[in-house]
C-alpha cells in the first residue's frame, strides 16, 4: 500500500507539473560573456543590486572585473561574501539586511551552488516577507514574484542557474531542505567558463559529478518527459567527454565550457523531472557534518545505483551505450554495471574517496528519517525503498 500511495503520489504531481509556468533563464554564453552583464543590468532601469557571493571568491578577485564593470555604468552594489557552503538560513537573513538597507532592486548569485541557494533564499523572502525560511520548504509555497536574479555560477556542477530550487541549511537542527518553486529560476544566467579555468582540481571533479549525478537521477526517474531525457543524455557525454580533461588540464576552455553545459542542462533535466534517493542521502551528510554536496553526490551515486538492482538496468544500459563503454554481446544488465563501473573509475581518476568519512551510528536513525522525509512519497525514484533499506545504504557510504 505504501509504495502504491508513493506511486499515485508522484504521478498526482506529475499531471499538476504540466500546469505550472517553466521559466528559463535568459543565456550570456562564451569567453567573456561576463562583460556584457553591466550593460544588460543598466537596460533594466535598475540602479542598485545585491551581489550574494563568498569569501573564497573576493579573496581571489574573481568578482572584480564585474565590479568595475557596475561601476563603469553607474549601477551601486553591495556585496555579501558570508555564504558558507550548505547555506543557512542565517546567511539568508543577513543578506536581506542588506538587500532592504542599500534599497536594492536586483539579486547577482556569484559563485556556486551554495552563493545561489542563498540568492534564491533572499528573493522568497522579499516576494513573501511575512513567512519563513522554514515556513516555505517544500513545494510552491513561495508563489509571488522575486526580483530580478541574475545567476553567475563559477562551478560546473550544481546547475542552480537553470533550477527552481534553493537547498538550505539550519544550523541548529542539521537539517537540510529544499525551498521548491517556479518563481526561483533565475531570470538570467551567465556561463562564461573564464570563470572556472582557476578552479582548484577537487572542486572541478567533485562539482562536475554533481551534475553527472543531476543528470543519472533524473533519466533513471519515472517522471522524464522526452526533454528532460535529450537534455540528460547531452549531460551524461558531455561529462564522460569532459569532466577528466578538466580536471586534469584546468586551462582547457573547451572542456570548461562544454561542462558548464553540461551543468546547465542537468539541471534543466532534473528540475523538471526529479532527482532520487542519492540526493536526500547526500543532504543529511551535508546537514549533519557539512559534506560538499559534489562530494556526497560523487561517492553516493555508485552504490545507490548499485542497490537499484534491476530496476535501472534499461536506462543505464543506455547510457552505456551512449557513452561508448559496450559490446554488441553485452547484456543489458552487463551494461548497467559497466556504467556503475565507469562512475567508480572516473571518481578513481579524481582521487574521490568511495566511502565518507565521519558518519556517527548514532545520526544514522535521524538521517533516515529526514532522508525518507524528503525523498517518499515525491522523488519518482526506479524503486521505492523502505527504513531498512536507507539502513543498509548508509551501511554501505560509510568509511
Amino acid at each position: 500500500m505504501y509504495k502504491l500511495y508513493c506511486r499515485t503520489y508522484q504521478r498526482t504531481f506529475e499531471l499538476a507539473m504540466k500546469f505550472l509556468s517553466f521559466r528559463e533563464p535568459e543565456l550570456l554564453e562564451g569567453e567573456n560573456s561576463l562583460d556584457k552583464l553591466p550593460s544588460l543590468i543598466q537596460s533594466k532601469g535598475i540602479h542598485n543590486v545585491l551581489i550574494v557571493t563568498d569569501s573564497g571568491i573576493t579573496a581571489i578577485g574573481l568578482m572584480d572585473g564585474l565590479l568595475d564593470g557596475l561601476q563603469s555604468v553607474g549601477i551601486n552594489y553591495v556585496v555579501y561574501d558570508k555564504t558558507v557552503p550548505n547555506p543557512t538560513i542565517d546567511n539568508i537573513e543577513e543578506a536581506l539586511k542588506l538587500y532592504r538597507e542599500k534599497k536594492c532592486e536586483a539579486i547577482i548569485a556569484f559563485g556556486g551552488g551554495s552563493p545561489m541557494d542563498c540568492a534564491k533564499g533572499v528573493g522568497a523572502r522579499l516576494a513573501r516577507p511575512e513567512k519563513s525560511i522554514s515556513q516555505m520548504k517544500g513545494q510552491l509555497k513561495v508563489r509571488k514574484p522575486i526580483p530580478p536574479l541574475f545567476a553567475i555560477p563559477t562551478t560546473a556542477g550544481t546547475g542552480s542557474e537553470a533550477t527552481l530550487a534553493a537547498v538550505i541549511s539550519n544550523s541548529k537542527t542539521h537539517e537540510k531542505y529544499a525551498v521548491n518553486d517556479t518563481v526561483l529560476f533565475p531570470h538570467y544566467a551567465v556561463l562564461d567558463p573564464m570563470l572556472t579555468v582557476k578552479l582548484p582540481p577537487h572542486i572541478t571533479s567533485t562539482t562536475g559529478m554533481d551534475a553527472l549525478t543531476h543528470a543519472v537521477e533524473a533519466y533513471i526517474g519515472k517522471s522524464n518527459t522526452e526533454e528532460t531525457k535529450k537534455c540528460a543524455k547531452e549531460a551524461v557525454t558531455l561529462i564522460f567527454e569532459n569532466l577528466y580533461e578538466a580536471y586534469s588540464n584546468g586551462s582547457n576552455i573547451t572542456a570548461r565550457k562544454n561542462m558548464q553545459k553540461a551543468s546547465y542542462l542537468a539541471g534543466f533535466a532534473f528540475t523538471r523531472a526529479f532527482v532520487g534517493y542519492v540526493h536526500a542521502i547526500a543532504h543529511t551528510l551535508g546537514g549533519f557534518y557539512n559534506t560538499p554536496h559534489g562530494l556526497a553526490n560523487a561517492i553516493i551515486l555508485p552504490h545507490v545505483l548499485e542497490y537499484y538492482g534491476s530496476s535501472v538496468y534499461k536506462p543505464l544500459a543506455e547510457l552505456a551505450d551512449l557513452v561508448g563503454i559496450t559490446e554488441v554481446s553485452d547484456s543489458e544488465e552487463m551494461k548497467a554495471k559497466k556504467f556503475i563501473n565507469a562512475i567508480k573509475q572516473l571518481n578513481e581518476d579524481m582521487d574521490i574517496p568511495s566511502k565518507v568519512k565521519g558518519i556517527k551510528d548514532k545520526d544514522i536513525p535521524i538521517m533516515i528519517e529526514r532522508a525518507l522525509k524528503e525523498a517518499n512519497p515525491l522523488y519518482p525514484v526506479p524503486r521505492i525503498l523502505n527504513k531498512n533499506d536507507f539502513y543498509n545504504l548508509y551501511q554501505l557510504i560509510k568509511e
